[in-house]
């Protein structure tokens, strides 16, 4: 009963965070099994005698916790005695002064002196340990320990040391310190100067991310307002006259405000959802026909687009982008930068690529006319085209530049020499050596 009252006692007085609660049962891992009690004992005795053990184990750990904080705080003891010491010779030295008696001056300041430092001492070494790393300590020693050197080898290494020569020296090293602040002055504004430069330049790598993030979700709007406006409810081309006259104010409004790369994802999209292609139309209604294979019929001479590009990009900037397998067949492509453009399989047949850069353009299986080679010519604003002979099917190449085009086939080669004048037969890959001009220009 007496362990029991004691644990109850005490257990109040010596309440532990759960942490140290943690600890302490794993101490007394399986303690809590009654089955393996010795005979005569219950398990509420048991829990008993186990709470007092934590107490004690508890107020164990306080008193080392609390010795141990003690111990880090360093106080600083003077006794009565030694203080009264200091103050009467101080007096005496205050006295000494005063009567003008060297012998009772000397005396009290000695003891004053000594006094003092002994009182001083520990409370300097223990601001000195708490203020001051051992680096910097050893730095401090160093430094002392030069400017005694210096002045040790100036007093007592005579005849080393010309005063003038010391005195030139000076004035030597106070220009020499002047042009080092002045290098540490521009070595600082230097410094600003790229710090502030790498800042401008994240600033305008983030501007130019969030312009592309609004820039896509523009383009990914207009892919949905184009999609809703010609499909009906059934996902069929639906294009009546107005909805092509608004697809394609839509069109030439996103190709002004967009860059490059957001112009070519625009023509790709219009070009694979056929949009860009003549489609044969059913002579009433208008709608296009289907050509029995799950598309849409085409019909290159009478055919309607729903969208037509027109002049939409002429003068634009197309440079190395990704334009395969585009349908830009009858757009005006005046001056428009192509250089470095991937042209694979695009159709360019009738399109007027008048003083166009194609420089390191890949024009591998470009199309840029119908018919034979032999027949073929640039379209004509007075007579239609002949699908048949390729007459007026060809693109117009007048004064483009063909500097270094990639993998042109033969005849796409001869046609261009053919049409492209004689500026533009010089920049051609292979040359036009032996290949008539007639243009006749």
């Amino acid at each position: 009963m007496s362990t029991e009252s004691n644990s109850q006692s005490s257990q109040p007085d010596n309440i532990q965070p759960r942490s140290e609660d943690k600890w302490q049962s794993d101490e007394f891992e399986g303690a809590g099994d009654v089955s393996q009690l010795p005979n005569g004992l219950s398990a509420q005795q048991v829990n008993s005698a186990i709470a007092l053990v934590q107490s004690q184990q508890n107020t164990t750990a306080l008193q080392q916790a609390r010795s141990s904080f003690s111990g880090s705080t360093t106080t600083v003891t003077v006794k009565t005695r030694a203080l009264l010491i200091t103050l009467l010779s101080i007096t005496i030295t205050v006295v000494g002064i005063a009567i003008n008696q060297p012998i009772v001056g000397i005396s009290g300041t000695a003891v004053t002196l000594f006094l003092s430092v002994i009182i001083l001492f520990p409370w300097l070494k223990v601001a000195i340990t708490e203020s001051l790393t051992p680096q910097q300590r050893a730095l401090i020693v160093a430094f002392l320990g030069i400017i005694v050197t210096v002045a040790g080898l100036v007093k007592f290494v005579p005849g080393t040391i010309n005063w003038d020569v010391s005195g030139t020296l000076a004035e030597w090293f106070g220009a020499l310190g002047q042009i080092l602040i002045a290098v540490i002055a521009v070595y600082i504004a230097w410094r600003q100067y790229v710090i502030s430069k790498d800042l401008t330049i994240q600033q305008n790598l983030l501007t130019i991310q969030q312009n592309n993030i609004t820039q896509q979700q523009t383009i990914d709007t207009y892919f949905q307002g184009i999609s809703d406006l010609v499909l009906d409810e059934e996902g069929l081309l639906e294009d009546w006259p107005q909805e092509r006259l608004l697809a394609e104010g839509r069109t030439g409004a996103i190709l002004g405000s967009v860059d490059a790369v957001g112009k070519a994802k625009i023509l790709r999209f219009l070009s694979r959802s056929k949009l860009l292609t003549p489609l044969k139309r059913d002579g009433h209604l208008g709608r296009a026909i289907f050509n029995g294979s799950g598309g849409y019929l085409e019909d290159l001479v009478a055919g309607v687009r729903v969208i037509d590009l027109g002049v939409m990009l002429a003068g634009a900037n197309l440079s190395g982008t990704d334009l395969r397998w585009t349908d830009l067949s009858e757009a005006n492509l005046v001056r428009v930068n192509l250089s470095h453009c991937d042209l694979v399989k695009a159709n360019l047949y009738r399109a007027i690529l008048y003083e166009a850069n194609l420089s390191n353009a890949d024009l591998n299986a470009t199309q840029l006319f119908y018919g034979s080679l032999e027949t073929a010519s640039p379209r004509s604003r007075l007579h239609p085209p002949d699908y048949r002979t390729g007459e007026r099917t060809g693109a117009v190449v007048e004064n483009a530049n063909f500097t270094n085009v990639k993998r042109m086939s033969e005849h796409n080669r001869h046609y261009c020499c053919h049409w492209c004048g004689e500026k533009s037969r010089k920049t051609i890959p292979g040359g036009c050596e032996g290949i008539e001009n007639k243009l006749g220009r």
